[in-house]
């Protein structure tokens, strides 16, 4: 995700929107939905295990979210689409 598009308020729209619709979806694969929710549940419960990173438990969410939703949009183009 490229600077510009992490102020983007659409994009960011677009990243909430979509993370929640290939969650529930049944046609993305459980592989593909734990990729995301395991470190960043991994995250939330551990936040001591890297305790010098800056970032705030959401902070490190949003930024699994952007790329989980980028790589989803690309393997599932057609569900990205489609709704």
């Amino acid at each position: 995700m490229k600077f510009r598009k992490l102020l983007s308020l659409k994009q960011w729209s677009h990243i909430f929107r979509s993370s929640w619709r290939y969650i529930i979806s049944p046609e993305v694969a459980m592989g593909d939905k734990l990729l995301f929710t395991i470190p960043a549940l991994l995250y939330w419960v551990l936040p001591d295990f890297m305790p010098f990173v800056p970032i705030d438990d959401i902070g490190v969410t949003m930024l699994l979210m952007g790329w989980f939703v980028t790589r989803m949009d690309r393997k599932y183009a057609a569900l990205s689409s489609g709704r």
